[in-house]
């Protein structure tokens, strides 16, 4: 068995100079080609439930398919509630065998997400398991826009709540779909000077990769989420297994050649965040 919690595969990860991938799943064919890509690797994988994952698919049945494929793996593997938005949704997170929950009070007061976030991290370490809160705010492409995490309220947040990775906004974006720009390597410097918690990046699919490998090996960030990047390969894929043949229309058939060009477009996100 091989489920690990969060604080397992990222205390070694901000000790060993590399990264950990979270990656955003839908369905089980992407969630199997992670893990089949972490195994080639060699490295652990994170398998997030977000927002979208948990409308499409009730969280008791996430759990059961992230914790089976778990126990059957060469690797660790860590399920991650990504956005819970609520007590109960976390609670029932931890209640479904998710290993790691994440609480976002980022659109909250300071104090509010302080305190409501400390009572997510009660209930996880309660339990033996991780939790992961957000302070500033992560915006979404053509969407909300991001504030800026300030460095020292970073540091009363990680302080007062007592969670086990931070993530931070730092330039940047939810569903980006180009790699234009990068992050703010002053800002993520300023905070690490004030922290030592393992630090996350939410919407790591817009951040160009040379920066990824170097963040991962030389700063406190110990986890890039990634989803529109796949999810932007599975359609590629999806197309070409229509295209093929007009008339198909087996779902079991046209998902497994979806699969291996899933598995490798995984495989490339995980390489560049190993160590050197």
């Amino acid at each position: 068995m091989t489920l690990a919690t969060l604080a397992e595969v990222l205390l070694p990860a901000r000790a060993g100079g590399y990264a950990v991938a979270g990656l955003v799943t839908l369905g089980w064919e992407d969630m199997r080609a992670y893990v089949q890509a972490a195994e080639a690797e060699n490295c652990p994988v994170i398998l997030q439930a977000g927002p979208g994952c948990r409308a499409h698919t009730p969280l008791p049945i996430l759990g059961k398919m992230i914790r089976y494929l778990a126990e059957n793996a060469s690797v660790p593997v860590v399920a991650h509630l990504d956005h819970g938005y609520t007590y109960d949704e976390c609670s029932e997170a931890l209640d479904s065998g998710f290993t790691s929950l994440m609480f976002d009070g980022s659109r909250k007061p300071l104090q509010d997400n302080i305190a409501e976030t400390r009572q997510i991290v009660e209930m996880a370490h309660a339990a033996g398991i991780s939790c992961e809160g957000e302070i500033g705010f992560v915006g979404y492409a053509d969407g909300e826009n991001s504030a800026g995490t300030d460095p020292q309220e970073a540091a009363i947040f990680a302080t007062e709540t007592g969670v086990d990775a931070m993530a931070i906004s730092v330039g940047n974006v939810h569903l980006q779909q180009d790699k234009e720009g990068g992050l703010d390597e002053a800002r993520i410097a300023s905070i690490q000077a004030l922290t030592d918690v393992p630090l996350v990046i939410h919407g790591g699919s817009g951040v160009p990769i040379p920066q990824r490998r170097k963040l991962a090996q030389t700063t406190n960030v110990c986890k890039f989420n990634i989803g529109t990047e796949l999810r932007m390969e599975f359609g590629k894929a999806i197309r070409a297994a229509l295209a093929k043949d007009d008339a198909r229309f087996d779902r079991v058939s046209i998902l497994k050649d979806v699969e291996d060009p899933i598995m490798q477009a995984s495989r490339n996100v995980l390489s560049a965040m190993k160590g050197a």
